[in-house]
């Protein structure tokens, strides 16, 4: 029995041997090494994994910004802060990022947008949209107000109110995701510090625009006709504001005969 015992823990340490030189034949063929700077990076970053920055997640970014292929402001969660932390590991200038934030270009919600019937179906936009109509609101260009921007926020910065998706502006980290998941792309990242802002982007003639939104744009030209700034112009039916140009003196809101533009 004795011997049976001894032959069984040999058999063992031997498999255990065996495995070992295995094992680390193994990680010296297959040992990666590590870039400090990048393992450093990743771990200032904010683990959010988002896609905000335009790599697949935080270690995609890492690895980018390590090799020396992305800025170092290049997440737009982590913000100046992170861009920091990260410049001095990387050992350059952080430089000046601009916050920017997500906005909704609508405000038919429905008390002042007109619906072609009750939609009862999925609360998804892509989905409603698809709907008889293009969706339940009679104008082709609106928010739809099927969540689908509300799903994909990580920050719960977005909530739709009165069937409009409306963006909470100090929550907004501009990762992009409900950007780009908007059918009818009707969100743009816009800088935090802009106080106007078109709020329509019906590219239809005026005298539809009256028939089914209290509030649309009706291509009036009379913001960009009183822009001190220059900064508005109408194209394609609907005005658009130049941030860079317009120094927010309220013009515009002062002048929208259909308040189509908003102060934020």
């Amino acid at each position: 029995m004795v011997t049976g015992i001894i032959i069984a823990t040999a058999v063992v340490a031997g498999v255990g041997i065996v495995i070992g030189l295995i094992l680390g034949v193994a990680d010296l063929k297959l040992h990666v090494d590590v870039d400090e700077k990048e393992q450093a990076v990743l771990e200032a970053l904010p683990g959010n994994n988002c896609g905000g920055c335009g790599f697949p997640g935080c270690s995609g970014c890492a690895a980018a910004i390590a090799k020396g292929e992305a800025a170092v402001n290049q997440c737009p969660v982590g913000g100046a802060a992170v861009a920091e932390t990260i410049s001095k590991i990387m050992g350059v200038e952080a430089g000046v990022s601009e916050r920017k934030v997500a906005y909704v270009h609508c405000q038919g919600d429905c008390d002042k947008a007109k619906t072609q019937y009750e939609y009862n179906g999925v609360s998804d936009c892509r989905l409603e949209a698809q709907a008889p109509g293009g969706g339940a609101k009679t104008c082709s260009f609106g928010c739809l107000g099927g969540g689908s921007c509300v799903s994909v926020c990580q920050f719960d910065a977005i909530h739709v109110v009165g069937g409009v998706a409306v963006v909470d502006k100090e929550e907004c980290k501009a990762c992009g995701k409900c950007v780009d998941i908007c059918p009818r792309h009707l969100i743009d990242l816009i800088p935090y510090k802009a106080t106007q802002v078109v709020s329509c982007k019906s590219k239809d003639m005026g005298k539809l625009v009256n028939q089914y939104c209290q509030i649309g744009c009706i291509a009036c030209h009379i913001c960009e006709k009183n822009c001190p700034a220059g900064a508005i112009t109408v194209e394609d039916n609907v005005a658009h504001i130049d941030q860079e140009k317009c120094t927010h003196c309220g013009t515009c809101v002062e002048k929208c005969p259909k308040k189509a533009i908003k102060v934020l």
